[in-house]
């Protein structure tokens, strides 16, 4: 009997073992039930990495010229791809020995794109970028590239074309005054193509030139138009970064082509139009090639055709046949039929020569009074 009875209770033991193990791997349906807790868990996934840009600008952003146009740029870059990027921007930033302790406190900082925006830059840049090789530079204006650092520009010289044509029929003393900034080949082409622009719709216009050493200073500009108009110009043009030259214009009853960007707001009766610039598609597809690891130092030059440089609204007073010609001269530009810049060309002097690289150019052409050494 005893051992009847412990085979019994052996028995239910088992049994009770069994229904108990049943339960505990959740094998059954009822309701309530959770599954087991699995020996691991999956790591939470790795936040992707900010892409930290600079932008060192050698004037203020609310200029409404070239460093607006250049922020502008960078806003445009930010609204595309929000918190994949985090941006700095250093305003009025002198060039200069300087400039490099600027650049590289920036690449200290984490910055990985770092964007220089006027042509002094471009020896202070090149010192920083070897000593912080994992950093991408970009010099805007210049010549000069390293392992990690590229250049880039546009080829403003087609829309200044364009608005020379409208300056030049604008005239009616068939003096043209040229506010500049510095005698540099970026400065020089322009004007040489403003003036071929103006000379193609009224071939005995001049263009005289007056230089003022610094790219922003509203008073210097403002005084320099000032005494282009006293010699008896009355359109100005420009390649400075504030509006005072057309301001100057409207207030003598003269008439303005502008750069950079439209600004019709600051002398609406004596806007023309103006080359300008739109900076943001470049400046998004290099943040995007530094994020993929595509990146690499190069030489980008954009035109009318990419849309880097267009051509502001024309102002009341360019007529409908005038406005016609030129945008019919802006479709050929793009489609590649006309050049700007003839060659041979003739200088200033009246002498022919071959065109050359317009990148070096370092003379004035013909109709241009002033000299191209400033």
């Amino acid at each position: 009997m005893a051992f009847k009875r412990w085979r019994l209770f052996a028995t239910l033991m088992v049994v009770i073992a069994m229904v108990a193990a049943a339960c505990s791997s959740g094998g059954g349906d009822s309701e309530g039930s959770e599954p087991a807790e699995t020996a691991t868990t999956t790591a939470a996934a790795e936040p992707a990495e900010v892409l930290k840009i600079a932008f060192v600008h050698v004037g203020p952003v609310a200029d409404k010229g070239w460093s607006w146009a250049h922020d502008q740029g960078a806003k445009y870059v930010k609204a595309q791809l929000g918190d994949a990027v985090e941006i700095t921007t250093l305003e009025s930033i002198p060039e200069g020995s300087d400039a490099q302790r600027v650049f590289e406190d920036l690449a200290a900082a984490g910055n990985k794109l770092i964007f220089g925006t006027s042509f002094g830059y471009m020896e202070p840049m090149l010192a920083a970028a070897e000593n912080f090789p994992d950093v991408a530079f970009m010099h805007a204006t210049g010549y000069k590239t390293s392992e990690n650092m590229g250049n880039y520009f546009g080829a403003a010289e087609e829309g200044r074309y364009l608005s020379g044509m409208a300056a030049g029929a604008a005239t009616k003393t068939n003096l043209i005054g040229y506010v500049a900034a510095f005698p540099i080949p970026e400065v020089l082409r322009g004007i040489n193509a403003f003036t071929l622009g103006a000379r193609e719709v009224n071939p005995d216009v001049e263009v005289q030139v007056v230089w003022t050493s610094t790219w922003f200073d509203p008073p210097k500009e403002g005084t320099a138009a000032e005494s282009l108009l006293d010699a008896g110009a009355d359109v100005i043009a420009m390649h400075q970064d504030s509006a005072a030259p057309g301001q100057a214009a409207e207030a003598a009853g003269a008439k303005w082509v502008g750069y950079n960007t439209d600004m019709t707001e600051f002398a609406p009766n004596a806007w023309l139009t103006a080359a300008i610039w739109d900076w943001g598609p470049f400046y998004l597809a290099q943040a995007k090639a530094v994020i993929d690891g595509t990146w690499k130092a190069e030489s980008v030059y954009g035109n009318m055709a990419d849309g880097m440089v267009a051509l502001a609204p024309f102002g009341e007073s360019v007529d409908e046949d005038l406005q016609a010609l030129i945008l019919e001269r802006e479709d050929e530009i793009k489609e590649g039929i006309f050049s700007v810049f003839p060659d041979p060309i003739v200088d200033q002097d009246g002498n022919e020569r071959e065109l050359g690289d317009i990148f070096t150019m370092d003379y004035f052409v013909k109709g241009v009074i002033g000299s191209p050494t400033g």
